[in-house]
């Protein structure tokens, strides 16, 4: 093990992204020094994360002599390996392979903690044959001071369509897979990014734990009616019908049967509250950000 101390960097990789750029500006703002994996240290997103005291680094995933540079000196890691798609899914064996080339040199540097962000798990379980889910695997056997982060859904789906084409509002209509009147939980990405910091703040804390995040769980009928009266806009939900979700893609079609069979995420928001008692329901947010937000891409 390399020796190294807490004022080294933390190594934030996807850091122009929702969930890597939300940690990078929690751990900056907390006098944190972070050093930002990026692929092009010129683009505008890493710009701006360098005006605000990061240090760029470029580096991909794709290429894994560019690893051990970045991981040179830091204090940890916090992953989020990039996924691919595919029109019939995400590319499982390419995001497996990434996050491996991210793991294989951090151990190689002498880097014990990681803190790795993945997806929400399911109850029942869905099939565990993700990238991620090989990757959570690695990550524990292969890294000290292992702590998985497994975010649900995130409130900011709610500013724009996702890759497939669901999320988002379009027309004063906010469509996706979930049933209209049953829970379904949702997460702030500052809340993702407040726990990562809990773990670099306490590593022994943190170390070998996995952590289901979510904030909130209302219905999405509830959830639409919670953004019309924050933002003044008419919004209402509409659930995805069997052939519309085949029409987007098969990976999305499968979901849409596993939930509707009784897959659900499951974190426990009362226990996560003791944690991080600042945990921010869906009104909280919208309070916050997320109703100017709204606001911002439809008037």
């Amino acid at each position: 093990m390399t020796t190294t101390s807490r004022t080294d960097p933390i190594l934030v990789t996807g850091a122009t992204g929702k969930q890597g750029g939300a940690t990078a500006r929690r751990l900056l703002a907390a006098g944190k020094p972070v050093r930002a994996l990026v692929r092009d240290t010129t683009a505008a997103a890493a710009a701006a994360l360098a005006a605000e005291g990061a240090q760029l680094v470029r580096g991909d995933f794709d290429d894994p002599a560019s690893l051990p540079p970045a991981l040179d000196g830091v204090a940890a890691v916090f992953a989020v390996p990039p996924v691919t798609f595919r029109p019939t899914g995400p590319q499982t064996d390419l995001e497996a392979a990434r996050g491996r080339a991210l793991i294989d040199a951090a151990a190689k540097a002498g880097v014990d903690q990681v803190v790795f962000s993945t997806v929400a798990s399911t109850s029942p379980p869905a099939p565990a044959n993700s990238g991620k889910a090989q990757i959570e695997q690695y990550l524990r056997d292969h890294i000290e001071l292992a702590t998985v982060l497994r975010p649900v859904r995130f409130m900011t789906n709610y500013l724009r369509a996702g890759v497939f084409s669901i999320d988002g509002i379009v027309g004063g209509v906010h469509r996706h897979l979930f049933p209209p009147h049953e829970p379904m939980q949702v997460i702030a990405l500052e809340d993702i990014a407040e726990f990562a910091a809990l773990a670099f703040a306490d590593p022994a804390r943190f170390a070998g734990r996995t952590l289901e995040l979510a904030g909130d769980e209302p219905t999405p009928v509830a959830a639409a009616a919670a953004i019309s009266a924050a933002t003044g806009l008419p919004v209402r939900y509409e659930q995805l019908t069997a052939e519309e979700a085949a029409a987007i893609s098969p990976d999305i079609a499968r979901t849409r049967e596993r939930w509707l069979a009784g897959q659900r995420w499951h974190a426990d928001i009362e226990a996560l509250r003791v944690i991080h008692p600042g945990l921010r329901t869906l009104a909280d947010w919208l309070a916050e950000s997320g109703a100017a937000a709204i606001r911002a891409e439809h008037t």
